[in-house]
């Protein structure tokens, strides 16, 4: 963050600074979490669903903090916490407002405006983070810039994120999530993107947007925020979100592998970890595991080129891509090859998953191993059958399923003409455990997903410790590199 004054940060929130004040005081960090406070940090004291802010500003002055914002039904206690949080030291002033997350809001929007950065909005029902992640990796090939902060992708998060911009950076990867109408707008007006990708249309959060048809008006907020000098990239081989293109008011990139898209990609080749593909007879090598990462690739490109970068640039950019923890991320576990996509799950990354295990090259089994997808409202029963159907198209050697949709799972993959030999329908996870104990053998490779409530990567942790109880060396994460080129 920029350094920002005492004087700016009360105007921007349209707050009231209480106690002693210098006035050409200046801070250049907003943290949320005492725990990470550091000295002369601003202490945000935010009220969440379990803890309320206020309660930690007496560790938060204890580590540093130069500043808090606080609510000002909640004053008196903050005066008094901050008192003796100082012990000795003089005590720092506090900025007071009505609410503390509204003032977050505003002063994250004030600081946008503050900054020349290229903003870039990432928003979609599936990819937002690898697509965020990609973007970075390539356009940091030539130029500084940040992106979002892990996950924070909300009304909270997006603002902390958008601090994280400084005048040394040229752009910013803004992830934008939403579960209803009228969030994507909302978080558009505060960051203000330049740039609007859209990842792609499928059926995630459709209990709290209402409709698949709500999806796609929600989703398209972010074409509606565009300047008209701005550009959108959306995909383009599919007629959903190429339909999306006339609500912008400003130029649209198609991007896919159709003859009329503006960024085409051919020869496209999948091996075990590495995809390439070639963009107007330029080949491009990202070193991630299955097809799905293409169209965040091809949107990482259609940027790229639209700042100017070269494709000496671009190539550099993705080989220093590497996958986002739990996002198909392949370890070497023990005796075991083990595709870790357990951060979330939807039907179209669902459906990427069985085409990962259906392009893996060399393994011994190749075992699908999947909880339930959440969220689904009444699409649930159908969206899961589908999920078997694609598994038995994947051809994949096992298939275990638990949670309460799994007997949709494995009745769409009888229906698809998967042996049952090859299907273990469980309850719980302990049984699914128990039952991959049985039919798992060395060179197995294992792709596991499911979505973030179902807590799939307690399998990949039971195999960690299955690998250590067998003594086998060097069972702990392995995140492997792009393969050198064939000749």
């Amino acid at each position: 963050m920029n350094s920002v004054s005492l004087h700016s940060l009360a105007t921007a929130t349209h707050g009231q600074i209480v106690g002693s004040a210098c006035g050409e005081a200046v801070f250049t960090r907003v943290e949320i979490d005492s725990r990470g406070i550091r000295p002369s940090d601003i202490f945000w004291a935010l009220r969440g669903e379990h803890h309320d802010g206020h309660s930690f500003l007496v560790e938060s002055r204890h580590h540093g903090a130069g500043l808090a914002v606080v609510r000002r039904d909640q004053l008196s206690q903050a005066q008094e916490a901050w008192k003796v949080g100082s012990g000795h030291s003089p005590v720092p002033p506090l900025i007071v407002v009505e609410d503390t997350l509204t003032a977050l809001v505003k002063f994250a929007s004030w600081y946008r405006l503050q900054q020349e950065g290229l903003v870039i909005g990432v928003t979609g029902s599936f990819g937002k983070t690898t697509t965020r992640e990609m973007i970075h990796a390539v356009l940091s090939a030539a130029h500084p810039g940040v992106r979002s902060l892990k996950n924070f992708n909300n009304h909270i998060g997006l603002p902390l994120s958008l601090l994280e911009l400084d005048q040394s950076h040229e752009f910013a990867v803004l992830e934008l999530g939403a579960s209803a109408v009228g969030e994507i707008a909302m978080l558009a007006e505060i960051a203000r993107p330049e740039v609007g990708v859209i990842t792609g249309i499928g059926l995630a959060h459709v209990e709290g947007f209402g409709s698949a048809e709500k999806i796609v008006f929600g989703k398209g907020e972010l074409l509606d925020a565009l300047p008209a000098t701005g550009f959108a990239i959306l995909p383009g081989d599919d007629p959903v979100t190429r339909g999306m293109a006339d609500r912008s008011s400003c130029p649209v990139l198609f991007v896919g592998e159709s003859e009329n898209n503006h960024v085409r990609a051919s020869n496209v080749r999948v091996a075990n970890q590495r995809l390439t593909f070639e963009v107007d007879h330029v080949e491009y090598e990202v070193p991630v595991t299955g097809r799905h990462f293409l169209r965040a690739a091809l949107t990482a490109v259609a940027i790229a080129r639209e700042i100017g970068l070269s494709p000496r640039h671009i190539a550099a950019g993705f080989a220093n891509f590497q996958a986002v923890q739990g996002r198909c991320q392949v370890h070497q576990i023990g005796y075991w090859t083990v595709i870790d996509d357990t951060y979330n799950a939807n039907p179209a990354s669902m459906r990427a998953a069985c085409e990962t295990l259906r392009d893996w090259q060399g393994a011994n089994k190749r075992l699908l191993i999947t909880g339930d997808m959440l969220e689904l409202g009444t699409h649930a029963e159908q969206a899961h059958m589908e999920l078997g159907r694609a598994a038995a198209e994947a051809r994949v050697d096992g298939l275990l399923v638990f949670g309460e949709q799994a007997e949709h799972v494995v009745r769409g993959a009888l229906d698809g003409g998967l042996r049952p030999s090859r299907l273990a329908q469980c309850d719980h996870l302990e049984v699914l455990l128990t039952v991959l104990d049985c039919v798992l053998e060395p060179e197995d490779v294992l792709l596991v997903k499911g979505s973030r409530g179902m807590h799939m990567e307690r399998v990949v942790k039971w195999l960690r410790e299955k690998a250590e109880g067998l003594g086998v060396p060097q069972a702990s994460v392995s995140i492997l590199q792009p393969l050198a080129p064939s000749p």
